[in-house]
């Protein structure tokens, strides 16, 4: 099924190359200097892409979704949260240590084990009171800061806002993850069910952010991109500030003599 997504979506990112916006004549430069700063050659392309996931999300993923957070309870959602988090953990990882971010990589390492141990599988985050909190990481953000442009905005049908740079970096996330290489009946069906309960998951914490931004914009698209470029800038802006370089306090150092 990823590989069918993934097939999908470079498909889509041909297509795109058809439906290009028109750039603004150089004789208006204010208008050049917009168009380069949206980054949206492929805006109109993107806007049907975006009306096309709109149509999934009413009628498919959004009922879904608030199925879910009416029928489970909210500690039982978060449990769900954790362990879908903590199965992604070997992904998170291997990115640290491509990075090269040593301390992120330990806190990443040490967050699987204590929440796989005493965390009962991940259910419960133990990891973040003990002083190893959650951070993103992704090949995407690795790419970044690897110095790889991102390219122009791309948004693609249930993967949703992105560029070329993260939107491939999404394939080799998938192919990082050690479950995407187990074979057998039972596991396959596993990772279907996880694939569509992060689905899920992510939709349903949409609700109080994206959901509510979107329906006060005059140009729903425009916000989505925009929300979308913060957030990811913020990511990345956060990963390259983190510097720490020495190996993690993962025990009590003694009191001095």
């Amino acid at each position: 099924m990823t590989r069918l997504v993934l097939l999908g979506a470079t498909g889509m990112m041909l297509a795109g190359v058809a439906g290009c916006a028109t750039p603004p004549p150089a004789s208006d430069p204010d208008a050049v200097a917009d168009f380069n700063q949206t980054n949206d050659p492929l805006e109109p392309t993107n806007r049907v892409f975006y009306a096309v996931n709109n149509g999934i999300d009413a009628v498919l993923l959004k009922p879904v979704a608030l199925a879910y957070t009416w029928v489970v309870p909210p500690v039982v959602r978060t449990g769900v949260h954790n362990a879908l988090t903590n199965l992604n953990s070997p992904v998170l990882l291997a990115n640290d240590m491509m990075q090269g971010k040593p301390r992120r990589a330990g806190d990443t390492l040490m967050r699987f084990v204590i929440n796989s141990t005493v965390g009962v599988a991940g259910v419960f985050d133990v990891a973040t009171g003990w002083g190893y909190p959650y951070h993103p990481s992704n090949f995407g953000e690795t790419m970044a800061l690897w110095g790889v442009p991102e390219g122009p905005y791309l948004f693609l049908p249930i993967l949703g806002p992105g560029n070329p740079r993260d939107s491939s970096g999404y394939g080799v996330d998938v192919a990082l993850d050690p479950l995407s290489w187990v074979r057998g009946a039972a596991i396959t069906d596993a990772n279907y069910g996880r694939y569509g309960l992060t689905l899920v998951d992510v939709r349903a914490s949409l609700f109080d952010s994206l959901d509510k931004a979107t329906a006060e914009a005059l140009d729903p698209y425009a916000t989505v991109r925009s929300l979308y470029r913060q957030h990811r800038e913020a990511e990345i802006a956060a990963a390259k500030a983190d510097n720490r370089a020495t190996t993690p306090d993962w025990y009590p150092s003694k009191p001095a003599q």
